[in-house]
């Protein structure tokens, strides 16, 4: 079976204690950073934007270019057997999520209209986190710096 290229962008978004904002995908149930592929027309960064806006409701102050990932470790195959591999571009994003925390103070309140995340929150264990996006959970806590990541 021929494998796709998906260019994806995501957000790494912390809160002031140093959490990392993740998603439960409804569409494969694993963790993961807000984000999503790149629509025909759009830059890598619009893609974020856009990606954040729509399963986070979180409007981004700043963001700058973290890491790209390419690579044998992002080859990926869906549960109705689709294979892919990603060019994920991620993103240290600052947002505001003082008003967005219910009061466990690490699960975000949104309910996205497409139904592509059944839930936020900010710390998950590095076991239910997607395959692809393990090495940069990795990378995240062993303080790589690299922006190019194979």
């Amino acid at each position: 079976m021929a494998k796709n290229i998906i260019v994806t962008g995501g957000a790494i978004i912390k809160d002031d204690r140093g959490r990392i904002l993740l998603q439960k995908r409804s569409d494969y149930g694993d963790w993961g950073l807000p984000g999503g592929g790149m629509e025909a027309g759009e830059t890598i960064e619009e893609t974020m934007i856009r990606e954040v806006k729509e399963e986070t409701g979180l409007e981004i102050k700043e963001y700058k270019l973290s890491s790209v990932y390419t690579g044998p470790r992002m080859e990926y195959q869906y549960p109705d057997g689709n294979k892919v591999v990603f060019v994920m571009f991620l993103f240290n994003v600052i947002a505001d999520l003082s008003n967005g925390l219910v009061e466990d103070d690490g699960t975000l309140i949104y309910n996205d209209k497409n139904n592509e995340s059944l839930q936020l929150s900010e710390d998950i264990e590095i076991e239910k986190i997607n395959s692809v996006q393990k090495p940069v959970f990795i990378d995240l806590k062993e303080g790589n710096i690299e922006i190019l990541r194979n």
